[in-house]
């Protein structure tokens, strides 16, 4: 998120921030399986985040 974006307030909202993040990743042709650290200085925590590519269902949207 940069500056000029909509705070997020609900986990709702995070997760359709991600998709959209991944989506646009995927679609630039960047490899989202992994892990990456985001390191926020000071005034933040840290953070580990691990991308797994999982099976479709009949329900994926």
């Amino acid at each position: 998120m940069t500056s000029n974006e909509t705070s997020l307030t609900s986990k709702e909202e995070l997760n359709a921030e991600l998709k959209a993040l991944l989506r646009r990743a995927y679609e630039s042709g960047i490899d989202v399986e992994g892990g990456f650290e985001c390191r926020n200085g000071v005034e933040h925590p840290d953070w580990d985040v691990i991308v797994t590519e999982v099976e479709k269902n009949e329900q994926s949207e």
